[in-house]
């Protein structure tokens, strides 16, 4: 013992340097905070630009491939024309061969039947109507063969239009599943730095709470049995339960300083029951006496100085059981009241 006591009085003070070094600490993470928030700005920003400039493309590709579309039925009908064109001016061609025949033969015959001159007169003149609608035929196929060659150019250009719009639109993909895969990689980093402050939490719930056999950590989640806080079939918190929740709100004010204000965070207050139903005037089931009970410690909470905003209550009943035994150890392990650090 007196060597113990003259240890104490020989101790040196820490204190300062310790301040200090958690001083610097604190203003670094703020500078890689504020760092990280800027870049998810300009992140931001750069992907809503993307979005733009890709619905634009879309909307242009959209059009070309509209007017191809008509240019391509306005060629179709053309060469239906044509077609029809061809037939006529072949037929006319057939009809024009024939009546040239006639003449040749009326000709030759118009010495001895000087009788038939006014039937090589009526052919005659059936001829050159047959060579007027010939010569009317091929200005129109020739017309038409302007507009298919134009038609065709158009296409063409429409095509190109269309190769290039599809190439940028895949450089714009490229680079949008670029910056998507940064975005995920920002979001991992804001779910890891939340589990590192949930880490934090707990540790420091531990500290404040001691090694209560009552109270225990189930995967990310901190379980208080509920006869800490309530009296059986109560809603109403026990002198004792106030005590822990003052440890707990002090705990959560001191680590609420230490989260970026842009994480979502949440502390979420569940109530569970065992399985023995409950039918009260008060609480007609489970429902009730598991809500009601989440929600009496958010309100203690909330008198502490915890923003609302920042607390959730849920009432589960009997249906999330941790043990699913019958036994009345089972039972006791399945009141509890959860609490959890979580993203709204």
């Amino acid at each position: 013992m007196p060597v113990g006591r003259r240890r104490r009085g020989e101790g040196i003070n820490y204190w300062p340097g310790f301040v200090d070094a958690l001083s610097t600490l604190l203003l670094s993470i703020i500078m890689i905070l504020s760092i990280f928030v800027l870049g998810q700005f300009f992140l931001s920003q750069e992907v809503t630009g993307k979005d733009e400039a890709l619905n634009r493309l879309n909307a242009q590709i959209a059009e070309l491939s509209q007017l191809l579309a008509l240019e391509r039925t306005t060629g179709r009908n053309a060469q239906e024309q044509l077609s029809v064109l061809a037939s006529s001016l072949d037929k006319a061609n057939a009809d024009k061969s024939r009546l040239q025949g006639l003449l040749d033969e009326a000709q030759k015959d118009a010495a001895a039947a000087s009788a038939q001159g006014g039937q090589v007169a009526q052919i005659q003149g059936e001829l050159d109507s047959q060579k007027r609608i010939s010569d009317q035929a091929m200005a129109q196929v020739e017309l038409l063969n302007q507009q298919i060659s134009a038609l065709r150019r158009q296409i063409a250009a429409l095509e190109q239009a269309l190769d290039a719009s599809e190439s940028k639109d895949r450089e714009s993909q490229t680079k949008i599943a670029d910056l998507g895969s940064r975005l995920n990689a920002a979001l991992a980093q804001r779910v890891q730095e939340l589990s590192r402050f949930r880490s934090d939490f707990f540790g420091r719930l531990r500290e404040v709470l001691g090694n209560r056999p009552d109270v225990r950590i189930v995967g990310d989640r901190f379980v208080f049995q509920s006869e800490v806080f309530f009296q059986a079939g109560q809603a109403t918190l026990q002198p004792e339960g106030k005590a822990e929740m003052d440890k707990l709100a002090a705990a959560l004010l001191e680590l609420q300083d230490k989260i970026p204000a842009d994480i979502p965070w949440v502390l979420r207050v569940d109530g569970h029951t065992d399985d023995r139903p409950i039918n009260s005037p008060q609480f007609p089931s489970n429902w009730e006496l598991s809500s009601s009970r989440a929600i009496s410690v958010v309100q203690y909470l909330m008198s502490k100085g915890i923003p609302a905003q920042r607390l959730v209550a849920a009432g589960f009943a009997e249906f999330q059981p941790i043990d699913t035994a019958g036994t009345d150890e089972a039972r006791k392990k399945n009141r509890r009241i959860e609490l959890k650090l979580t993203e709204r």
